[in-house]
């Protein structure tokens, strides 16, 4: 044994011996093309791993085998490899690198190098898209995309709202959600794709970019790729982590003594005989007998943490005739309500390309989504927002409850029950979802490199299935005077069964070729699309709900009660499309689209919608040559015209109505016409957008800038009809959206080892309505708390009366004739009189803000050290408003609870307060009205994510190499700093009637790969 130890190290120190014989060292000096040294340069071995950097004259030295080929590499060059040949010195030059400008994006119906685009693009790739916990793809752009604004959502498997450059249609008439086309497939959300799955998602923003997929694209498109397999060895991913969810920024409501002190200054007697039946019912506090034994903090016995879980396993391979991509995701999220409320997931999907010949290639995807949501119900945030503290979560005292002993605010003299676990206990709600998506293809080259056919047929199946159940229950106190009074007596039943089913056949004829310094693609298509949906839907009270299994409405007791309801449409549309694109000797671009769209949605049923977009690479200009700091600069413009069908379609009224007169104690039927039947068209979006492109310093710098003008022409809008009254709805209205986008990223490779990137984009809004069709306002909203679009002002701004003080003593009031002739005390608003009339009336209404921010900004910073790396993101918004619809609602009644906001603030006394009313005035009609009081700040700041990762890759131990690992911590949303009085300012469409809140989560995963 001890000869067999001795000739093994005879041999490892021979073999180091020989190996340390051919060692040498190389030097020389690092140049770019003009002659200039380069810093910073990485030089290693290929193969060993050992290596250095150039100094600051360009200058490097490195031990390497006579053997050895070194590789050069710097950002914004060329990477370069240098066979040694037995040679110790080597001067190397690097040519400059534009990968990212020759870069090659998706577009519609093809692809594109950067440098010729003339539009305004955004790609994010898939690194960035999987760093996000969610099970929303599009969520993780937030921040990332200038003009894109996201609205996040809290509950689990929730959407979030989407816009892109603005809102292009009047609230009410259709959907402002982009189109979304995936591997070739149009569809309205894609909540059923796992991110891990995800290669990129391209924003589509502007006309040029959007117009080749015509009426569907005019709120902007959103094109994700999936990934697909690639030539060489088989490779198993696994990709996987689990957080844990918590409520932020908890919205704190009065407690007890703030509650009472309230009720005491508002001299609201019935509360305080409320109060004393607490006191009765559940006994005094030790501490304070005027206060009862009970101090319920209802968010904080309604919210949990909640876990969230994502699994994902991947096949991926192929060699030269064929490649696949398959994988299999599990998805699971609990929501932070102590409710059953969940979204689970499961996707199966299959990506294969077959090389059939040297001209022909096919290929197909299949994906398999089925998904379950357990919702939650909504009125358990209202109950939590109104419910009294003075009231348990539990009533021990009451015997008649059932089936469970919650307290009810009814037992001590309140008129509803309050309390919130009503709402959980005893509501179900599902909604599940399978859908089935596959698309084939096939490519034939007809003429090899130049004329090529693409045939694309595509079905996308959905089955939807909404089940709401409520079940009967009771928590009073019976006696013989309420014996029949439950809270809820009956059971209820509610179910719908809904289909959709898409399919889309797409035919592209692509010629491509050079003519001297000219290149240039012309494309030509057909696209036709059938959408068909069905529904069918029914609801009943008094069902039997002991058993999931006999949840069916044919066991309602009563079936008079059954309601019941069948509907559904079905759409064709049929296009024509073509695209130009030009370049000459990659300095001079020219890119135009058209596209014919028609379809049985409206009357008039064609469409035509042409685009045009240029660009000038100046630095390909010969006077750009001695500009060493600038190393690419373009100039792009485009114009073009989008078609909206996104919204609904004619139904008017009725021509001929029957009508009934009695005559002679006779029932009589008769006939009336009216001329009121509407005849739409689809909205109209003309976009024109300026922008520059230019990458500086060796590329480290890049910087994108756009100003954008977005005109809906022909937007719906209802138009008083005269002399019979009433409205119809027309094409008439125009909406203009206009701003400025900026995205600048720097970044640098210090060394082999350290590495970093900081990014950000700012984007400014200004969206006005420019013609009402001769319409003095519409309004929207609700009657009290009114929206207004005029002309000149933002689409649905808040509207009402400007706030500029609190009445402070009775002096004032005596002094002031708007408060004496209304009846005013101390403690009561001020509104401004803005006409100096002496008289506060409608004519003093103003605009209060608009829910739509005019500022989004996203910072992102990455930094890699080794094996770490570290990346954060910032995001935030300025300038939009939110309407605190909520605390509207509780000072119209006096029973409820008061934020604690509120509770504090209130006016109590001269110099107390000059925002806030007085807690009696909050109960006065007067300061009930629409005013500033109402509309808070909505911007906020945030840190998005922030994710630690050490990566294990290449490592053996003992003797083992291990796969491919890496391990990361993340944390989603931890932080949010705003203004507003609530849970979120992240409202949709700003009117927060109390919201779900959007939770911070915390994970921790890993990504492997063998």
């Amino acid at each position: 044994m001890k000869k067999e130890i001795t000739l093994i190290w005879i041999c490892l120190v021979f073999s180091v011996s020989i190996i340390a014989q051919n060692k040498i060292i190389v030097s020389g000096k690092v140049s770019e093309e003009g002659g200039g040294a380069i810093p910073g340069v990485t030089v290693m071995t290929v193969g060993a791993g050992n290596g250095g950097i150039t100094d600051f004259d360009g200058n490097y030295s490195i031990e390497a085998g006579a053997s050895d080929t070194l590789q050069f590499s710097f950002i914004g060059f060329e990477t370069k490899l240098v066979p040694i040949n037995g040679n110790i010195h080597h001067n190397v030059i690097l040519g400059e690198s534009f990968s990212m400008v020759e870069e090659v994006v998706v577009v519609g119906y093809g692809e594109m190098k950067v440098k010729d685009l003339t539009s305004a693009i955004t790609t994010v790739k898939s690194d960035v898209i999987s760093s996000s916990s969610t099970s929303q793809a599009m969520q993780s752009l937030q921040g990332k995309v200038a003009g894109l604004q996201i609205t996040s959502a809290g509950a689990p498997g929730e959407s979030p709202n989407v816009r892109i450059r603005g809102v292009g249609s009047f609230p009410g008439v259709g959907d402002g959600n982009p189109l979304y086309v995936v591997d070739g497939v149009f569809f309205d959300d894609i909540g059923f794709l796992n991110t891990n799955d995800i290669e990129s998602m391209t924003v589509l923003k502007d006309a040029s970019a959007s117009a080749i997929y015509g009426v569907r694209a005019a709120n902007g498109v959103v094109l994700v790729e999936t990934k697909s397999g690639t030539k060489g060895k088989g490779q198993i991913t696994y990709d996987g982590y689990y957080g844990i969810q918590r409520a932020q920024n908890v919205l704190e409501m009065a407690n007890t003594d703030q509650y009472i002190s309230f009720i005491d200054d508002a001299g609201l007697f019935a509360q305080k005989v409320s109060i004393r039946n607490a006191i009765n019912r559940y006994g005094a506090n030790p501490n304070n007998a005027s206060r009862p034994n009970v101090d319920t903090d209802w968010y904080n016995e309604l919210l949990r943490l909640a876990p969230m879980q994502n699994h994902s396993l991947s096949f991926s391979g192929g060699n030269d005739k064929a490649t696949y991509s398959t994988g299999i995701n599990f998805f699971n999220q609990e929501g932070i309500l102590d409710m059953p409320n969940s979204f689970q997931r499961v996707n199966l999907r299959g990506k294969f390309d077959f090389e059939v010949n040297n001209w022909l290639k096919v290929g197909s995807n299949v994906m398999a989504s089925t998904s379950k949501r357990e919702k939650d119900n909504p009125s358990a945030w209202d109950q939590a927002y109104y419910a009294v503290p003075i009231l348990p979560v539990y009533d021990e005292h009451s015997s008649d409850a059932f089936p469970l002993n919650l307290g009810s605010a009814r037992n001590i003299g309140y008129r509803n029950d309050q309390n919130p676990f009503t709402a959980t206990n005893f509501y179900e709600g599902l909604f599940e979802e399978k859908k089935f998506v596959v698309s084939t293809f096939l490519d034939a080259s007809i003429i090899k490199d130049k004329l090529k056919f693409r045939t694309m047929y595509s079905i996308d199946h959905a089955a939807l299935e909404d089940r709401n159940a409520s079940h009967s229950y009771s928590l009073i106190d019976l006696t013989d005077d309420n014996r029949d009074d439950f809270s809820a007596p009956l059971n209820s039943l509610s179910k719908s069964f809904q289909n959709f089913d898409n399919t889309t056949w797409d035919n592209t004829l692509t010629y491509t070729d050079n003519v001297g310094n000219s290149s240039f693609t012309i494309m030509a298509g057909t696209s036709y699309r059938q959408e068909k949906r069905s529904l069918l839907f029914g609801s009943a009270s008094n069902v039997p709900l002991d058993d999931l299994a006999t949840w069916y409405l044919n066991l309602a007791t009563n079936k008079n009660e059954l309601g019941y309801g069948d509907d559904g449409y079905r759409y064709e549309n049929m296009s024509y499309f073509g695209r130009f694109s030009y370049s000459y000797k990659s300095k001079y671009l020219l890119y135009g689209t058209v596209r014919a769209d028609g379809t049985s949605k409206f009357q008039e049923q064609w469409g035509y919608f042409p685009t045009v977009g240029a660009g000038w690479v100046i630095s390909e200009e010969s006077f750009m040559n001695n500009i060493n700091a600038l190393d690419y600069l373009k100039i792009r413009g485009s114009w073009g015209q989008l078609g909206n069908n996104k919204v609904n379609p004619s139904d008017g009224a009725r021509s001929l109505s029957v009508i009934q007169g009695i005559f002679d104690g006779q029932f009589i039927p008769g006939f009336t016409t009216s001329n009121t039947f509407e005849w739409l068209d689809w909205e109209v979006n003309e976009v024109s957008n300026i922008g520059i492109s230019a990458n500086f310093l060796r590329n480290r710098l890049s910087l994108e800038l756009d100003y954008f003008k977005r005109l809906t022409k022909n937007a719906i809008i209802p138009v008083s009809l005269p002399v019979i009254g009433g409205s119809i709805r027309k094409n008439v209205g125009t909406i203009q959206n206009k701003g400025l986008e900026v995205v600048l990223n720097w970044s640098d490779k210090v060394n082999d080892n350290f590495s970093y990137s900081i990014g950000g984009n700012v984007s400014t809004l200004d969206n006005q309505v420019t013609d009402l069709y001769g319409e003095p306002y519409l309004d929207g909203g609700e009657t009290e708390f009114q929206q207004r679009s005029v002309v000149g002002q933002p689409i649905m701004s808040f509207f009402g009366y400007q706030v500029e003080g609190v009445y402070q003593t009775q002096a004032e009031i005596n002094n002031d004739p708007i408060a004496r002739s209304n009846g005013l005390a101390p403690g009561d608003l001020k509104f401004k009189d803005q006409d100096n009339n002496g008289v506060i009336d409608g004519d003093d209404r103003v605009f209060l803000g608009s829910p739509i921010p005019t500022l989004t900004y996203g910072v992102d910073l990455s930094i890699q050290y080794k094996r770490w790396d570290l990346a954060a993101s910032v995001i935030g918004q300025m300038g939009n408003k939110i309407l605190n619809r909520k605390r509207g609602n509780i000072i119209w009644t006096s029973d409820v609870n008061i934020d604690a906001d509120l509770a504090k603030n209130v006016w109590n006394g001269e110099g107390t307060s000059n925002s806030y009313p007085s807690a009696a005035g909050l109960y006065r009609g007067w300061n009930q009205n629409m005013s500033s009081f109402f509309v808070e700040d909505g911007s906020f700041f945030r840190i998005q994510n922030v994710r630690l990762g050490y990566d294990f890759n290449n490592m053996n131990i003992g003797g083992v190499d291990l796969p491919d690992m890496k391990f990361t911590l993340s944390a989603e949303r931890p932080l949010t700093l705003f203004g507003y009085n609530g849970f979120t300012p992240e409202v949709d469409n700003g009117v927060d009637k109390t919201t779900y809140p959007v939770p911070a989560i915390y994970t921790v995963g890993v990504n492997i790969k063998f």
